[in-house]
């Protein structure tokens, strides 16, 4: 069986520990008390045993069996539906883990179906039996209860966030190279816990203003209130997680095309650097080359070259490279090539 614990109580005592779900329904009928029943992934005909004796909608039962639902708050003729979104930080994989949990809560009854670990709703149970005061309002006092926890959870969470987003502040300027991908996996968690959380204040809030219709008492009252402002509190600063993340890939993203420039900027300074080299090798290779071109014919040794008898023609050529290497060599520092 899914069920993890079972108990009925009377003004806020427990009466019993019945062994199954009949045994719980005919105490509580016996006793005119509250049954307390805790599910734990129950199947179809689990849940369909407790949507009989308590006649809920066909419509909370099927979303509390498919899972996967978004928090909220529905009321059903005298039945009340609420589906929360627990949350835990897992330290070691930097990591929030999300849960879910589904309330049904009547005149005189109280089921939890839980999809996940978190919330321990032990915890919750043995602190009310250890205030028969409060546990004596009945069936709203652990809806309060099981609120005040799922919310109180949420506090390791963000300081959790916390932690992660200072870890990245400061790897956005140690050029961490999986930076990008932690923000986009933090921005991620970062929704979910705002999917979590946001709808929790408007749920919070229609359960004070419909306080004097049900008759909640002036303590629940307050004791709802004051979870209202844990919400609240939790709400901002998940908001303020979003719009840091939002801005640290904005940095992200301009120190990456500062990087960018700062290379193309180099690589640009080598390219002209190499540029200039190439010009001053350009012109030596031609200061050198015009008076190889005039030694060259010259040294040919062709019979038919009248410069091979001219007294001059020795000196002349001579002259002549001197003078084409000079003319190349003032026209190159002329131009700032060499």
């Amino acid at each position: 069986m899914a069920i993890v614990d079972n108990g009925v109580y009377v003004d806020g005592h427990r009466t019993d520990n019945p062994q199954n779900l009949d045994e719980t329904f005919e105490v509580m009928r016996d006793r005119g008390g509250m049954a307390w029943i805790g599910l734990y992934r129950p199947d179809l005909p689990e849940v369909q045993t407790v949507a009989n004796e308590f006649a809920l909608h066909e419509l909370a039962v099927e979303d509390a069996l498919h899972g996967h639902q978004r928090s909220k708050l529905e009321r059903y003729g005298e039945t009340l539906f609420a589906v929360l979104r627990p949350a835990r930080y897992l330290d070691r994989e930097e990591k929030v883990e999300f849960g879910e949990l589904h309330v049904f809560i009547g005149e005189d009854f109280v089921v939890t179906i839980r999809q996940a670990e978190a919330p321990n709703l032990a915890n919750v149970r043995r602190r009310l039996e250890e205030k028969p005061q409060l546990l004596a309002l009945g069936p709203q006092a652990v809806l309060y209860a099981i609120l005040d926890e799922v919310v109180d959870q949420y506090a390791p969470v963000v300081a959790g966030l916390e932690n992660d987003i200072d870890e990245i502040e400061d790897e956005l300027f140690s050029s961490a190279p999986d930076v990008a991908r932690r923000i986009y996996e933090l921005s991620r968690e970062v929704i979910g816990f705002q999917r979590a959380t946001h709808p929790l204040r408007p749920m919070l809030e229609a359960l004070l203003r419909g306080s004097d219709k049900y008759e909640m008492d002036l303590e629940l009252q307050r004791r709802l209130r004051d979870v209202l402002d844990h919400v609240i509190r939790v709400i901002e600063r998940v908001d303020s997680f979003r719009i840091l993340l939002q801005n640290a890939l904005s940095v992200h993203a301009t120190l990456v095309t500062q990087r960018q420039n700062e290379e193309m900027r180099h690589l640009s300074e080598a390219s002209l650097a190499q540029s200039e080299e190439v010009k001053k090798i350009s012109s030596w290779a031609a200061i050198l080359f015009a008076p190889t071109l005039v030694g060259t014919v010259y040294g040919m040794n062709f019979d038919n070259m009248p410069e091979l008898s001219w007294a001059l023609g020795y000196p002349f050529a001579l002259a002549l490279m001197l003078l084409m290497g000079v003319g190349l060599y003032l026209t190159f520092k002329h131009r700032k090539w060499l």
